[in-house]
């Protein structure tokens, strides 16, 4: 996988568990020895530094941007409108794998979570979804429906598995990711 830019979306309505399957996910690829980055967009902005430190303080003080840096790593705030994760992207040239943390009306391929109690139904577009993970139980899954096509995920073959097997669903993108038969 080295070199590609492999994209793969973890999305679902929000309190579903994105970033507890993301960070899951994560430790297997490491474990794999592949780097992965995740984007997230936040819709409702985000502050993105802890009150009182000194970057902080600099952005309070009109700064449209600051870095922050050791020998090994930097964190970088920088204030532009309509910045899209195409771009964002690019500060990852050596990603084995991108991560998109949501995303879920996007044409990226990706998981949807279904989680018991929170969702009923699949809400993503069935043509950008690879895969559903999910803690309902078998009955559930069969009836399981995905938004605006009246049909179930059995019946357009979208495959399901389960929530709790991160190994699993780590196996299943990189398959997807390398084209390879499921």
């Amino acid at each position: 996988m080295t070199g590609q830019k492999n994209i793969f979306a973890v999305s679902g309505v929000k309190n579903s568990g994105k970033t507890t399957l993301i960070c899951k996910l994560l430790e297997i690829f490491k474990g794999k020895g592949l780097k992965a980055a995740v984007l997230k967009h936040d819709g409702h902005d985000f502050e993105p530094d802890v009150p009182g430190t000194d970057t902080y303080r600099q952005l309070q003080a009109g700064a449209y941007g600051t870095v922050v840096f050791s020998a090994g790593k930097y964190m970088l705030v920088k204030q532009q409108p309509q910045i899209s994760e195409k771009e964002l992207m690019e500060f990852f040239p050596e990603a084995d794998l991108i991560l998109l943390e949501g995303f879920k009306y996007s044409t990226y391929p990706k998981i949807e979570i279904v989680r018991k109690g929170n969702s009923a139904e699949s809400v993503c577009d069935p043509r950008y979804l690879a895969a559903i993970a999910t803690n309902l139980d078998e009955n559930e899954r069969k009836t399981l429906p995905v938004s605006g096509t009246g049909k179930t995920a059995e019946e357009l073959k979208i495959p399901v598995l389960e929530l709790d097997s991160a190994e699993d669903i780590a196996e299943f993108v990189l398959k997807y990711l390398r084209h390879d038969p499921l």
